[in-house]
């Protein structure tokens, strides 16, 4: 059984944990369960419930009401406000909750909605990365399997690349006006590595910046890295370090990467990246790029006329 700590209910569900104490006492709201060494703690159906009514008390409700309604009506009631235009940041219990119910209308309808209100880079920003970040509890307590990670990353991977197809949709008689320089991104994950949903959606930034990108995808053997140098010439590439790589260490592949290829800039983000910071020497043809808001700056910057 999944066990939370009052702890990890305020973090996932934004309920501070004195007023579920109050709601406890004065509504019933749930009643939190005790270990064998009298620790209290809370399963999933309590955090399914909170989630609903975090939810939904955003949208003005009463508590005294809400603690009524059942874990069904409660799932009911949050997806059936949260299809209205609402702020990114207030959907992240709906998301969550169904996420965790394995609710795929519900999950797609909610992306959806806020891909259509706030566009793919909005989204992305300010909805799905915070809500990647909320749910890392869940894998620390177990909550989560890894069919949860599958059926969300599935959905989302589908919505970043519908708005890539939408920008590549455009007139090709269409005259389009220069306004930028145009530079060449190869876009990969390397051997061992396949989480590629930020890969993902690095080529919609580059590509609605216009931008010419080839994306290769993941688990690049990296023999094929001098094929696909000597072929496309790239001016950039762009890689993410995410987990254990197949050829060595992290300082060992950029080393590689450096002798092997000098000509172009090689663009390294991703976690493991950010923990080398300061083992790495970062200079030409290397450069870190901690998030997504440093890619975009630096994406910006190259592609300014002189």
């Amino acid at each position: 059984m999944d066990r939370f700590s009052i702890k990890d209910i305020e973090a996932l569900t934004g309920i501070k944990a004195h007023t579920l104490r109050v709601w406890e006492q004065r509504h019933a709201v749930i009643c939190p369960k005790r270990s064998e060494t009298n620790i209290r703690f809370y399963d999933q159906d309590d955090l399914r419930k909170l989630l609903g009514i975090s939810a939904l008390i955003r949208q003005g409700h009463k508590i005294s009401a809400l603690a009524r309604l059942s874990n069904e009506e409660l799932h009911s009631a949050v997806l059936e406000h949260e299809m209205a235009p609402l702020p990114l940041d207030e959907r992240l219990e709906a998301l969550t909750l169904a996420m965790i119910s394995l609710d795929d209308r519900a999950f797609r309808n909610l992306l959806s909605k806020a891909f259509d209100q706030c566009g793919v880079e909005e989204a992305m920003m300010d909805l799905i990365f915070p809500f990647f970040r909320r749910i890392g509890i869940l894998w620390q307590t177990g909550s989560i399997s890894p069919a949860h990670e599958h059926f969300i990353t599935n959905i989302i991977r589908q919505k970043i690349i519908v708005g890539i197809d939408r920008l590549e949709g455009v007139d090709p008689l269409e005259p389009i006006p220069v306004r930028r320089l145009t530079r060449k991104y190869l876009l990969y994950l390397p051997e061992g590595e396949y989480h590629e949903l930020g890969l993902l959606f690095a080529a919609y930034l580059l590509k609605n910046r216009g931008q010419i990108v080839t994306y290769i995808g993941t688990n690049v053997p990296y023999p094929d890295l001098s094929i696909l140098d000597e072929q496309y010439k790239p001016d950039y590439t762009v890689f993410a370090l995410t987990s254990a790589i197949a050829q060595g260490s992290v300082s060992d592949y950029l080393s590689k990467v450096r002798t092997d290829f000098p000509r172009c800039t090689h663009l390294v983000t991703g976690p493991l990246a950010n923990m080398a910071e300061h083992e790495i020497v970062w200079e030409a043809p290397l450069k870190l790029v901690r998030d997504f808001r440093e890619l975009i700056a630096f994406i910006e910057s190259e592609s300014q006329p002189t």
